[in-house]
């Protein structure tokens, strides 16, 4: 595993220590949750839709009204600044996680502390693709069991999902939620208020019927990357993927179904509610469509996962993660 002693963190123009990389107690994050963000992943160290995260961070940066003067060809600069950086520190088989925050910064009223930033804070750290998937190999063989929980996804009427922000409560509550279900290997699945699929706690939601593949509407959930990667797929392959609306009964008859996600890109939900899915195994189609994304990035996608599944416990923590509450 890379050594983390001498990675660092660009901070407004300069790199700091990682362990130093701090933000003010003042700062809108911290009071609002006010902050647009980005994460992504590299392929035998190579940036995978970079430019399309920046873009929708710069639609995020838009639609909430941070005034930043940065382009996205500097901070796309900045990204290959930080990885070129940390490299040395990162072990030949680690991929890159890049994580971009964007506040509003310190609130009008505590402004004048000294040392402190003042203006918005633009924030690129870089760590180990593995801290993010290590435990998810075992998934590919038993699937996901999908939960949905109570905790309904909040539509864009009250507030907008395309926006990727850090106002994340209603995510954790359905982790929380879903971490009480009996068995292991549940995952959150939002419904939204009008009793449609929207998403989970991060990733994108899939079903595939009669070689159809399916996913909700663009409406109340994040617009992913990997989702669109989806639909980049299927015209590599000549298949057929549509928006619809889809109902919990869709996915109960379902033939197969899957989620999506830039650290792990693509796993198999093969039960909703204990309920199994189709067959209640890693689908064919499911898997054509992940062995085609290991082949198009050159990367077995499964292997990979796996093999950083062999030392999870050298360096993973009990605790929460994006996806689970425990």
């Amino acid at each position: 595993m890379g050594n983390n002693k001498g990675r660092v963190v660009w901070i407004n123009g300069e790199f700091v220590p990682e362990s130093e990389a701090k933000v003010s107690i003042y700062d809108s994050a911290l009071m609002f949750g006010d902050m647009v963000f980005e994460m992504t992943r590299s392929f035998n160290k190579k940036q995978f839709k970079l430019r399309e995260h920046l873009e929708r961070l710069y639609a995020s940066i838009k639609y909430v009204h941070i005034p930043i003067e940065m382009t996205i060809e500097e901070m796309e600069r900045h990204v290959y600044e930080t990885i070129e950086a940390n490299e040395p520190f990162f072990a030949d088989d680690d991929e890159h996680r890049i994580m971009i925050d964007v506040s509003r910064g310190i609130l009008s009223i505590y402004q004048g502390i000294l040392g402190s930033h003042n203006g918005p804070n633009v924030i690129i750290a870089d760590f180990p693709l593995r801290w993010t998937v290590a435990g998810m190999g075992e998934l590919y063989n038993t699937g996901i069991n999908a939960v949905i929980t109570s905790q309904r996804a909040i539509p864009a009427q009250l507030l907008e999902p395309k926006v990727k922000n850090r106002s994340r409560l209603h995510y954790l509550m359905a982790n929380i939620e879903v971490s009480k279900y009996e068995g292991k290997n549940n995952w959150a699945l939002l419904l939204d208020p009008d009793g449609l699929v929207a998403e989970g706690t991060g990733d994108n939601f899939f079903i595939v019927k009669n070689n159809r593949i399916m996913t909700p509407e663009p409406r109340n959930i994040l617009r992913g990357i990997s989702r669109e990667y989806i639909f980049e797929l299927c015209n590599q392959l000549s298949m057929e993927c549509v928006e619809t609306n889809i109902e919990p009964y869709d996915v109960i008859t379902a033939d197969e179904a899957f989620m999506t996600g830039t650290p792990f890109c693509l796993l198999p939900v093969t039960s909703l509610n204990s309920t199994p899915i189709g067959s209640g195994e890693f689908g064919r189609i499911t898997l054509k469509l992940l062995d085609t994304w290991s082949k198009n990035v050159d990367t077995d996608i499964v292997r990979q996962i796996k093999n950083w599944d062999l030392e999870k416990d050298s360096y993973r923590k009990s605790g929460p993660t994006p996806y689970s509450f425990k």
